[in-house]
């Protein structure tokens, strides 16, 4: 069974691997837009390349920090 302290450790633990993810698409997302809008390229590539490559890893840091053995 968890105690209250490691439960709210474990929700403060998912919590900031969440932030850390919509802050990291968002920021993908932003530095994509400026990156086509620098370059001029008329397919906005980057906007979509960028979040992808992030959400790729992210996926794979959360998957690793989630089944780490205690």
């Amino acid at each position: 069974m968890i105690n209250k302290n490691e439960g709210n450790k474990q929700l403060l633990r998912y919590a900031s691997l969440a932030m850390q993810f919509l802050v990291s698409i968002g920021l993908g997302v932003f530095i994509g837009l400026k990156v086509d809008k620098w370059v001029k390229i008329s397919f906005p590539l980057l906007v979509w390349l960028l979040p992808l490559l992030i959400i790729v890893g992210l996926l794979y840091n959360i998957l690793k920090e989630t089944s780490k053995k205690k």
